[in-house]
């Protein structure tokens, strides 16, 4: 068995490719069961983000199961493999569970060392957990990946100061604002006029920095309003006006800056719906969404400027320098969390060794004791025969214990081979094995 990785991410493809491999959570289970399908694919988990797409998977074969993911990312973007192929990477084994720990860490991100990786890790797992697509090797990686993640966060001042993709979206329309004014600064939101379309997650950050950066009010555009204004109210500091996505023509044509963040499959604004308002001079719009919620084609139109995601480099340069060296004292972490999984990993080699001496002895010791109790005669009564029974188990154990620990602790390969090798000569196991097959 091997464990490969198998994506793409900010650093290797451009949105519109990365929004035609985007996977919604209505969607998950059934692309979890397409990949399980495969005969060569035993466990399967999706990280699916607006920055990255990846398939952790535990294969039979790596040249085989890594073939068979990339056929279900081809089939499921509609790109053909010559087209998509550029822009993926893959990673096995070591190198597989190395960049899980950097992506849950915040160290493969955009936004060196943002924290929301960290909760979109956790929901792969819960979602593999919940369709039944992880077993026990990627249960045990994924775990210790959010651990790994939680640690790092402690340990280190990586989070520290850590700006998410919201802020920098809103950092990315300070600057640009203040660019159009001949500066290269950051510069106050307070008179201009924001929207923000969507209710999510990723809209709560984007109010939380608007709020920070001294916006002055936020007209906020949702498909259901209730839930807007339920989000609304955990900003009581910050005037907000909720409204319909009926609304939404009403806020291009008054309003100068507006950020998109919905989870529509497709853009909700495009160049006609602009072309057809009755606009202000000018319109700034970010669109944080992947899917784009905001078609390319909106670049041509006179008075409006336009950013996706991919934009935000801009800003995140400006910001990463000062984080580098706490991002190189992380490193050493994962290091150490990567071994201990590999370590855990090579101990599994133990495992079948271990299972036939156990059955060994079980099966000496149900033989045996089934000779003392016909001995024991009809006096014997069941409650004895349960005590006798739990006594002769409890040997056992007892006397399996040192041994299975000692091989499943052996921290070289070598040794463990070795001990394993010594433990099925001595009680016969491989002979055993064989006349039992």
């Amino acid at each position: 068995m091997h464990i490969a990785v198998v994506g793409l991410s900010h650093r290797t493809a451009p949105v519109e490719v990365r929004e035609k491999l985007s996977i919604p959570e209505q969607t998950m289970e059934e692309s979890l069961q397409n990949l399980r399908n495969h005969e060569q694919v035993l466990e399967a988990s999706i990280l699916s983000t607006c920055n990255r797409l990846e398939i952790y998977t535990l294969v039979r074969n790596p040249d085989l199961g890594i073939a068979a993911v990339r056929d279900f990312l081809s089939g499921h973007s509609g790109l053909e493999s010559r087209d998509l192929s550029p822009h993926l990477f893959t990673y096995h084994h070591d190198e597989a569970i190395a960049h899980l720990m950097r992506v849950t860490a915040g160290l493969d991100s955009l936004v060196l060392g943002e924290g929301q990786i960290l909760s979109q890790v956790k929901k792969m797992m819960r979602l593999g957990q919940e369709h039944k697509s992880i077993g026990p090797i990627l249960n045990r990686l994924l775990t210790q990946a959010v651990s790994t993640g939680k640690r790092v966060r402690s340990e280190t001042n990586l989070s520290t100061g850590a700006v998410s993709v919201s802020s920098a979206a809103v950092e990315l329309a300070q600057l640009k604002l203040g660019q159009s004014r001949g500066q290269d600064a950051l510069v106050t939101l307070e008179t201009e006029q924001i929207a923000v379309v969507g209710a999510g997650r990723m809209s709560r950050l984007l109010l939380q920095h608007l709020q920070a950066k001294g916006a002055s009010g936020v007209v906020l555009l949702n498909r259901t309003i209730e839930r807007a204004s339920a989000l609304a109210t955990d900003f009581p500091n910050l005037p907000i006006q909720c409204r319909g996505l009926d609304d939404l023509d009403q806020c291009l044509s008054t309003c100068s800056l507006v950020f998109t963040s919905t989870a529509a499959d497709d853009p909700i604004i495009d160049a006609n719906r602009l072309n057809a308002l009755n606009r202000r001079s000018s319109l700034r719009l970010v669109d944080i969404g992947v899917p784009r919620n905001i078609a390319s084609d909106v670049h041509d139109v006179s008075g409006v400027e336009s950013h996706d995601v991919d934009d935000l480099q801009e800003v995140v340069e400006r910001n990463q320098e000062a984080r580098q060296q706490v991002a190189r004292e992380a490193e050493g972490l994962l290091l150490e969390e990567s071994r201990l999984f590999l370590e855990w990993w090579d101990s599994l080699e133990a495992v079948p060794t271990i299972n036939r001496l156990r059955a060994s002895l079980e099966e000496i010791r149900v033989e045996e004791l089934t000779k003392a109790l016909s001995r024991m005669g009809p006096d014997f009564s069941a409650r004895e025969r349960k005590v006798v029974e739990a006594l002769t188990k409890g040997m056992i154990n007892k006397i399996l214990h040192t041994p299975v620990t000692q091989l499943r602790s052996a921290q070289q390969r070598s040794e463990r081979q070795q001990a394993l090798q010594v433990v099925e000569k001595i009680f016969d196991l491989e002979s055993g094995a064989a006349s039992q097959d």
